[in-house]
């Protein structure tokens, strides 16, 4: 029996992965992303389309939209997992950093995350699924000492914190909760990142990324389809008995 996941954020880089990864391990995947021409793009290039893919526009941050993606695909698939995903991130130093850029991040990666656990926890409490949620944190939700992106540290932080809460309140129905903690991943947003961090370090986008790769054991950038088989690992029967972890998956970079 095919199972359904939805996975926000899906349009590019991490989420994208996420999508082909569980795709080619025969799960319906449910492409959103607030960028629904990217959500269909990728839905329409999946693996195992007899599988019925598909996509839809998701404003993380809207409790309706989430709450309607949720029934929708409950009612006419049931909704066994939800990978919420989706996240910004911008850069500057601390005493610079201005308050609109911090309730963006917020409200994306953090209120985001929780929304939409929000809206698939209901649905699957209200039809007796067990279900799996995954959510996307960091390396910078387990520790602080990453430069110039104070904002975003604190909304991966938060993201922990929540998946420990729901993972507590929903054991009873059943439901998993999990996150991971990507390390220094290769993807669109990672390139902003390189291009932010030399301006303000005074050094080249190759310059950082060396600096990067330095400071991961494992000697490379992490590739978003590490990320994804890392979550492929958490939605199957291998990680049922795993919940309110931040399983870490970024090549020995930070250890905890």
């Amino acid at each position: 029996m095919t199972r359904t996941v939805v996975v926000t954020g899906a349009g590019s880089g991490i989420g994208r992965a996420i999508a082909s990864t569980l795709a080619h391990r025969d799960w319906r995947v449910v492409v959103t992303d607030v960028n629904g021409e990217a959500a269909r793009s990728v839905a329409a290039e999946l693996p195992n389309p007899s599988a019925g893919h598909e996509s839809a526009p998701l404003d993380v941050t809207s409790p309706d939209a989430a709450a309607a993606v949720a029934s929708d695909i409950a009612e006419r698939f049931g909704l066994d997992a939800w990978v919420s995903n989706a996240g910004i991130s911008f850069m500057h130093r601390f005493l610079d950093a201005p308050i609109e850029r911090f309730d963006q991040t917020m409200d994306v990666n953090l209120k985001g995350v929780f929304v939409c656990g929000q809206a698939a926890a209901r649905e699957m409490v209200r039809s007796g699924v067990p279900g799996v949620i995954v959510n996307t944190a960091s390396m910078a939700g387990k520790q602080g000492r990453v430069p110039f992106l104070a904002d975003y540290v604190a909304s991966k932080f938060g993201v922990v914190g929540l998946t420990q809460a729901m993972a507590y309140e929903l054991g009873e129905h059943g439901i998993t909760v999990n996150c991971v903690c990507p390390g220094f991943v290769e993807t669109p947003m990672q390139s902003r990142e390189l291009e932010w961090e030399a301006e303000l370090r005074g050094t080249t986008p190759d310059g950082v990324r060396a600096m990067m790769i330095a400071d991961t054991p494992l000697g490379r950038l992490e590739q978003a389809d590490d990320v994804a088989r890392a979550v492929a690992f958490l939605l199957s029967d291998d990680a049922r008995f795993i919940t309110g972890e931040a399983l870490a998956v970024n090549g020995g970079a930070y250890m905890d």
